[in-house]
């Protein structure tokens, strides 16, 4: 009787432990579905024939797709806004298989022309026979960067400008007074020498002052001021210019803006340095359209179009930066220092272009309230 009572009694005792232990995967399925699911960065499961094999809800947002339309897709099929990038995709793979976890960063290009950055991480078997990618928008990062890698840049540049601009201000001085005092015995068939000494010695001149802009904090006083008067100055100051280059100024102003908080003389050498680029993109001559309105943000927009040979995409991006230019004689300081100014003034530059069609620039800028 004593052997029978102990085999009834340790027979509820398994089944006990088989609930206890069903219940215990059971939780820790949950636990682990509900952190894949939460998970802030995208993750995705799939197999060693490359098709996804799950994905959570931020992977779902990041890519554009639901689960059920992207679970058995490849993981490079183009099928979202995410595609177009196969090759770097296999390269990512290949180097997985190599090394059984791996790290890259690819950029897409969305639909609205923007790039955006995405870090994926994958590890080789997270499962038998399954592999895990964790992806995640670093676009963000990538531009902080960017701003501070420009930043360092024109620190180094001021540092260079401050020590360089006396050493060459006092050699440009004597030769601008002795070429002054030869004027007027310049012969008439060495009057074209002169003309070119001259014109070199003022863009030395005007370089060094550009140097100095980003050398130095300058005093800056900020007014209330008329962005359309503002334009018509600068436009003025450079017909004969234009007339030149026989290119025509088609300009379109709203009436009745609001003032806009600003330092009157920058925003004039913002302009200054645009439509000049714009004048000398088009040799041949053409027009340039300037249009000034009030945007649905609180923001003045200034549009500034030219009919030249326009950028490529992929230099687009690298305009601003110190020394890099388009024009076979620029700094490309000039538009260096028009983006610091309009940073300076809260607002932001926009570029399109299209190659034999012209480009645009938007100059955004906030209005006081």
């Amino acid at each position: 009787m004593e052997k029978q009572f102990d085999q009834v009694d340790t027979i509820p005792l398994d089944i006990n432990d088989e609930q206890t232990q069903e219940t215990v995967l059971l939780g820790s399925e949950q636990k682990y579905r509900k952190i894949f699911e939460d998970s802030i960065d995208g993750l995705l499961l799939w197999d060693n024939g490359h098709r996804i094999v799950d994905v959570n809800t931020a992977g779902e947002r990041m890519i554009g797709l639901p689960k059920r339309k992207l679970i058995g897709k490849r993981v490079y099929d183009s099928y979202s806004q995410l595609d177009g990038k196969k090759q770097e995709i296999l390269r990512h793979i290949d180097q997985l298989l190599n090394n059984g976890q791996t790290t890259s960063t690819i950029i897409f290009e969305m639909e609205d022309g923007k790039n955006k950055f995405f870090e994926f991480s994958s590890k080789l078997d997270i499962v038998e026979g399954v592999n895990l990618t964790v992806f995640k928008d670093v676009t963000e990062k990538v531009v902080m960067q960017e701003q501070l890698r420009k930043s360092d840049t024109l620190n180094v540049i001021g540092e260079l400008a401050a020590g360089i601009a006396h050493e060459i201000r006092n050699p440009m001085t004597a030769l601008k007074g002795f070429i002054q005092l030869l004027e007027g015995s310049i012969t008439k068939e060495h009057s074209m020498y002169y003309q070119v000494i001259t014109t070199e010695l003022q863009r030395i001149d005007s370089i060094i002052n550009e140097f100095l802009i980003l050398a130095k904090p300058q005093a800056i006083r900020f007014q209330e001021k008329d962005i359309n008067q503002i334009m018509k100055e600068t436009v003025d100051l450079l017909t004969a210019q234009a007339v030149l280059y026989n290119v025509q100024f088609v300009t379109k102003y709203d009436n009745g803006l609001p003032l806009v908080f600003c330092e009157p003389n920058q925003m004039k050498k913002v302009f200054i340095n645009f439509i000049k680029n714009a004048i000398e993109v088009m040799p041949c001559g053409g027009n340039i359209s300037i249009t000034i309105k009030k945007m649905e943000n609180q923001q003045i927009q200034i549009k500034i179009q030219d009919e030249g040979t326009g950028i490529p995409k992929e230099k687009i991006k690298k305009l601003g930066e110190p020394f890099y230019t388009t024009k076979d004689r620029g700094t490309g300081l000039g538009l260096m220092v028009s983006f610091r100014i309009i940073e300076e003034h809260k607002g932001t530059i926009n570029i399109e272009s299209e190659e034999g069609k012209g480009t645009i620039f938007y100059i955004n800028l906030p209005i006081k309230s």
